[in-house]
């Protein structure tokens, strides 16, 4: 047994016990102190909207192609995603602690610029988001009239406008959810006032398309212009 043969060796027994305490202290001293260690994982998030699909559309035509190209991005340990019904793509890369968060974003920037060329056209004009945040909520915010003078849609418009950038500049902010909706306009389409007036749906999208363009003034005094052009102050 292991015990009688230190209970017969007392100066063995010794000998073990300070090398043991010798280790110890070596170690102890070699660890790192931070003040505030990195202890949650890294974790990088992408996100895209295909508006007016389903969830199964979204996750065939977006999610599977973004992941396809993002699985296997250097540090990397896990990958999660998520499609709605409401045409919403969101994917969730952790890495292993200690990664560089910033070299892991500019990673994955790559990767999805990649798939974007396979993404359907309606994605790659609202764009895809890559941000790099922790998926946990660390504070939640709520906003109110105390007088009762302004309705909920007024306090989310304001806080859309004027509180969330401001708070996205503080230091340490990854991103923000608002609950808020945004001000919007709705069109439902009549199949049978289309069909008599000889009017398909894409033509209606068109024409709201080119009604609602911001075209640039253009400037005063520009090239080419003739010589002998005057301005009057």
């Amino acid at each position: 047994m292991i015990a009688d043969v230190f209970i017969k060796r007392p100066v063995t027994a010794i000998v073990v016990s300070i090398v043991i305490v010798l280790v110890g202290i070596i170690s102890l001293l070699n660890l790192p102190v931070a003040q505030y260690p990195e202890i949650s994982p890294p974790t990088v998030s992408i996100a895209g909207n295909f508006t007016g699909a389903d969830a199964q559309t979204v996750e065939q035509t977006t999610t599977t192609a973004i992941e396809t190209q993002v699985n296997g991005v250097p540090g990397m340990t896990y990958m999660s995603s998520n499609s709605t019904s409401s045409g919403q793509s969101s994917i969730t890369v952790n890495f292993e602690v200690g990664t560089d968060i910033n070299i892991a974003t500019l990673d994955v920037q790559n990767r999805v610029s990649v798939a974007e060329p396979s993404l359907p056209d309606a994605v790659k004009r609202l764009g895809l988001t890559v941000r790099k945040r922790n998926p946990s909520i660390m504070m939640a915010l709520g906003f109110y009239s105390p007088n009762g003078t302004h309705d909920a849609t007024f306090i989310g418009n304001y806080v859309n406008l004027y509180v969330k950038d401001a708070l996205l500049r503080v230091k340490g902010v990854g991103d923000i959810f608002s609950r808020a909706d945004d001000f919007s306009m709705r069109i439902w389409y009549n199949p049978e006032k289309l069909a008599a007036l000889g009017i398909t749906p894409a033509e209606v999208n068109a024409a709201l398309q080119e009604q609602n363009l911001q075209v640039a003034a253009g400037t005063i005094g520009g090239n080419p212009q003739p010589g002998i052009q005057t301005f009057e102050y």
